[in-house]
């Protein structure tokens, strides 16, 4: 599921009712702002922050002589823009790092947050920019919860500190010593959380705090829980003073309206989201491209940093010299399902592509199911055949179905859509010898 993308169809349709007006009047800017604050109240927005929101852009847009103009639709939509990206922060928080080493990050949250999940996912996320994590078991209450971290700390080829059900504070103290003794400069500890929050939690929370000094106090929430993850932001930050929030399962939730509540209730910023359940599924949060995502713009940006994740340069030069070759292969075809699976779903990687959340796509065309399918009919083929599907004839083609459990028709079909993304390569070299891109690009 694509994120917010409940809230972008919502919006999508308000605006796009706007744009056959040559100029708008101020009653239907205030119409307009009506079916807004309703799609943001239906995405679960906090009641307060999407009123101010709605006044603010209100304001500005009949306020700022924008009215008559030609191109007025275009100004009032530029301004939802810019107030979704000062609701959300404005600009990327990034990530505090110790200047003395080791860095402290102390995770904390409600149980069933997924915090002990984000703990890995971050240690990953860190390790791949050339950090030396250390993840720290200091939930000794939860059945179980040690070997959780345990488990997910060798899953990403984490170390992991434990002293089995010892006092928290003393187990966080000696781990931040055993990173200093191995040079493990980050130091993640994932401390108890409860059902519900308590004064015996929060006294724990806060004798770590004044102890252990964090680098940074993140809050995990669930932005499946809406409104309330708000108000466990806002409950957490007044005890602990935290420095950001990581929302979980963000990719689950078509109304996402904790993302853009939390910075302005308790005015601590969204630092990390969870987009999904693999280990490598976390994302630094960019209010702007966030915002751009939710009108339906795309998020050009974080479609290349995946790329970017997902296949090496060397992958790429080659792939690059085979498009130019024209000896594009079902095997190339094959990788290139695979670079995709590292990347994401394929309706969320769809949504970042400017235009394509405006289209009305199917269900079936981006079937995650279709794409397994097609990778069993590539790979019932043999290594000839791959390398050479002109020779796929009649005979093999029935082979081929009956040894991928699919039927010739399915093959047939690949087969074609292979056949026309090749002659798309073509066409791209043609139109890059021209000096620009075919399509018109």
């Amino acid at each position: 599921m694509a994120l917010f993308s409940g809230l972008s169809e919502k919006l999508n349709h308000v605006f796009s009712k706007l744009k056959n007006r040559t100029a708008l009047t101020e009653l239907e800017i205030k119409q307009a702002m009506r079916e807004v604050r309703i799609a943001l109240l239906e995405a679960d927005v906090n009641y307060a922050v999407a009123k101010d929101f709605i006044n603010k852009v209100s304001e500005k847009a009949i306020g700022e002589n924008i009215l008559k103009t030609l191109d007025s639709t275009q100004q009032v939509i530029k301004i939802v823009n810019d107030e979704l990206i000062a609701l959300m922060g404005s600009t990327h928080a990034k990530l505090q790092v110790s200047s003395a080493p080791p860095t402290v990050y102390m995770m904390c949250g409600l149980q069933g947050a997924g915090k002990t999940t984000m703990c890995g996912k971050l240690s990953m996320m860190l390790k791949k920019q050339g950090k030396k994590p250390l993840l720290v078991a200091c939930d000794v209450y939860r059945p179980a919860a040690v070997k959780q971290l345990q488990v997910v700390g060798k899953s990403v080829d984490v170390p992991v500190y434990e002293e089995g059900l010892g006092k928290p504070l003393k187990i966080a103290k000696n781990a931040i010593k055993e990173a200093e003794k191995r040079g493990l400069d980050t130091v993640i500890i994932d401390t108890a959380g409860r059902l519900h929050i308590n004064e015996e939690l929060m006294g724990e929370l806060r004798e770590l705090k004044a102890n252990l000094n964090p680098t940074e106090i993140l809050l995990v929430v669930d932005a499946m829980t809406g409104q309330d993850a708000v108000t466990v932001a806002d409950t957490f930050n007044k005890e602990l003073d935290i420095t950001g929030v990581v929302l979980t399962k963000l990719d689950s939730d078509t109304r996402g309206g904790a993302a853009l509540s939390i910075k302005a209730v308790c005015g601590k910023p969204v630092k990390l989201i969870g987009t999904g359940e693999k280990m490598g599924d976390i994302e630094p949060f960019h209010p702007e491209r966030m915002a751009s995502r939710i009108l339906g713009m795309g998020d050009v940006l974080t479609l290349i940093e995946r790329a970017q994740n997902a296949i090496t340069e060397e992958e790429a030069r080659e792939m690059e010299k085979k498009f130019k070759e024209n000896s594009f292969t079902l095997e190339d075809y094959l990788n290139q399902f695979e670079s995709m699976k590292k990347m994401g779903n394929l309706k969320d990687l769809m949504g970042m592509i400017p235009g394509f959340s405006k289209m009305k796509i199917s269900e079936e065309d981006i079937d995650e199911d279709r794409i397994v399918k097609m990778k069993a009919i590539i790979q019932s083929m043999t290594v000839k055949e791959r390398r050479n599907p002109d020779i796929i004839n009649g005979s093999r083609r029935k082979r081929i179905a009956a040894g991928s459990g699919t039927t010739i028709q399915d093959v047939n079909q690949l087969l074609k859509q292979f056949e026309m993304t090749r002659n798309m390569m073509k066409q791209m070299q043609k139109g890059n010898r021209r000096g620009r891109m075919p399509f018109g690009f």
